[in-house]
């Protein structure tokens, strides 16, 4: 048998495979580690469940509170015509789109003279007519609340509430993080205190 059929030959020997690091949990990783990052998964699946549902439930409770708002204040007053009886003179360069007070006057329900007074354009001058809202009491009020503030006070409510939810959730692990962060500085400085001498002794012994 030749040296190079030899088991035993001299020569270049084949190179090994790469030894990987046995997979399993980090022996680096510590207790504090392991708690942060099950009270972040924790978090995150808070926040997953709970921030559309709390917003959606916020959304709608505040467009149906608004939504009775608006029914309430429909059904309680109408539109009506009335006479401007005493009105100031408007400012010289004021703009159409602006609002003066004036005295109005109209005829009630029960066919008794009405008198109030009420936010009317600046072209409407004594003598004309205009259209207000009054109640059941025929007491001059502001028009009834559109329904569409009430799509968009829901709209603003829920992203309101998101926006809370996630503050909260931000705010959740950055405190977990500090005080996690307390505890592993204490224990690095008490571990500190136990090193030091020795380490101190290796130098100066």
């Amino acid at each position: 048998m030749s040296t190079q059929d030899s088991p035993h030959a001299s020569g270049p020997h084949r190179p090994r495979r790469e030894q990987h690091p046995p997979k399993g949990p980090n022996p680096l990783r510590r207790t504090s580690d392991r708690v942060e990052a099950w009270y972040s998964r924790l978090l995150l699946l808070v926040l997953a469940l709970g921030l559309p549902v709390a917003s959606v439930s916020a959304g709608l409770a505040a467009y149906e509170s608004t939504m009775r708002t608006v029914q309430a204040q429909s059904a309680q007053r109408h539109q009506i015509t009335a006479r401007v009886t005493s009105a100031p003179e408007a400012a010289p360069g004021s703009a159409s789109d602006e609002k003066q007070t004036v005295r109005v006057s109209w005829t009630g329900k029960d066919g008794r003279q009405e008198t109030g007074t009420a936010r009317v354009p600046l072209d409407k001058t004594v003598g004309s007519t205009v259209r207000i809202w009054v109640d059941r009491e025929e007491t001059v009020q502001e028009p009834p609340m559109p329904a569409g503030n009430a799509t968009a006070t829901g709209w603003l409510t829920g992203g309101l509430t998101a926006l809370g939810v996630f503050a909260g959730f931000v705010a959740g692990r950055k405190g977990v993080r500090l005080a996690l962060d307390r505890r592993r500085y204490a224990q690095w400085d008490a571990e500190w205190d136990l090193v030091e001498p020795l380490w101190s002794a290796r130098f100066h012994g």
